[in-house]
């Protein structure tokens, strides 16, 4: 079994590699890695930041979720303008350019400055994310989309790593925050310079796609929506994480010096878990997805009842759900719309995936300052209920 599963990744990755399209996959992974060093590194202390600044756990959770919200309702718009208009790389640029709201909360004075700056960067996400996606749906095609998307989110990833572990080393020798973020304009200038190659290399990268006459429909299908509900229950179930450093903060469980480190644990096992679930969802399907939900679905209570070591494997847990919930999703979208509207179907599908974030968050915000064990029950629950529509979706797409 082991070695028919190592011969099935090494088959990929020669593939991978041979393909032209991998070149495109890698330079978007690239832009990815750096942008994420910028929000990740900022998220890994966002909450205690706002903390400092004055906020409650209310706050921190209303602001988490209301960024993810706006970040994700927003799509919907832009989605359907990509479809449009076909400029992928217009809005991909404008919404990179946001990303420098977040060197910026260095210059933050108090908790409403630095959180209408979370939210432009959100915004900026916005936008750029539906014609991103759309762009390595084309390219991911002959590729197998779990492994491509998997991929991208492994780079992705790696900027999730990055970003903490410059906040952890700022943290440990300064204890400033604001010193973290000036240092991380220079990851966001970078990945502009990546994004400006790619553009060069792929003025058109809906070419990369050969039109499949089953996936040539202009609607988008109902089994669609019915998957819409399941990934809008496992987003309203997740706890962000600026909570959950605000409540190791709170609770003393970790000094401020390991917030960031269990953020840069949490973001490997993502990336490990982006390609491994990516790779094995190209061969059988949603089932992984059951089996991610299954898994992350423990996280709140080793991390909010936990010490220090049941709260690292918590957030372990945490970072495997994030690194389903990141790749796989979008692959599934992909595989399950025609080429003409995935734009617009990324756009609405993250708009509900957005919605869902936010209530959830908001609701777990306040759950939080009246109780754990709460927080806890509706969490859990939340994600396994999912499951009944993950599996619905994995029959019908067989």
């Amino acid at each position: 079994m082991k070695k028919k599963f190592l011969d099935l990744f090494l088959n990929k990755l020669h593939s991978f590699f041979k393909n032209s399209a991998v070149k495109f996959v890698i330079l978007l992974g690239i832009v990815s890695l750096f942008s994420d060093m910028v929000y990740e590194g900022a998220r890994s202390v966002t909450g205690p930041y706002l903390g400092m600044l004055g906020a409650s756990g209310a706050v921190v959770g209303f602001v988490a979720g209301f960024g993810e919200l706006i970040g994700n309702a927003l799509r919907i718009v832009s989605g359907y303008l990509v479809d449009r208009t076909l400029r992928y790389w217009l809005f991909t640029f404008l919404g990179y350019l946001l990303l420098f709201a977040i060197p910026l909360l260095a210059f933050a004075g108090n908790w409403q400055v630095a959180a209408v700056l979370i939210i432009i960067e959100r915004v900026g996400k916005a936008i750029r994310v539906p014609a991103r996606d759309a762009m390595l749906s084309y390219a991911t095609q002959k590729l197998g989309r779990g492994f491509g998307f998997g991929v991208h989110q492994t780079l992705d990833q790696l900027g999730g790593v990055l970003g903490p572990l410059i906040f952890a080393a700022v943290v440990f020798f300064k204890y400033d925050y604001r010193l973290g973020f000036l240092l991380l304009f220079i990851p966001a200038c970078i990945s502009l310079v990546f994004l400006f190659l790619g553009k060069m290399l792929y003025p058109h990268p809906q070419h990369l796609e050969v039109d499949v006459p089953e996936l040539t429909t202009t609607k988008i299908p109902a089994l669609f929506w019915v998957y819409l509900a399941g990934a809008g229950l496992l987003a309203a179930g997740y706890a962000d994480f600026p909570l959950i450093a605000f409540h190791f903060q709170k609770s003393a469980i970790l000094t401020p010096v390991w917030i960031p480190i269990f953020y840069i644990i949490s973001m490997g096992a993502s990336a490990v878990s982006a390609l491994l679930f990516g790779l094995i969802y190209d061969r059988y399907g949603c089932v992984i997805l059951i089996i991610a939900a299954l898994l992350s679905s423990l996280f709140a209570p080793f991390v909010f009842l936990g010490n220090f070591d049941v709260a690292l494997l918590g957030m372990i847990l945490w970072g495997i759900g994030m690194g389903a919930q990141r790749s796989l999703l979008k692959a599934v979208v992909g595989d399950m719309v025609s080429k003409k509207m995935r734009g617009s179907a990324y756009g609405i599908f993250n708009t509900g995936y957005g919605i869902a974030w936010f209530l959830g968050s908001w609701l777990i915000g306040i759950l939080y300052d009246v109780s754990i064990d709460w927080l806890i029950v509706f969490s859990v629950v939340a994600q396994l209920s999912a499951i009944p529509f993950i599996y619905f979706v994995q029959k019908k797409m067989k």
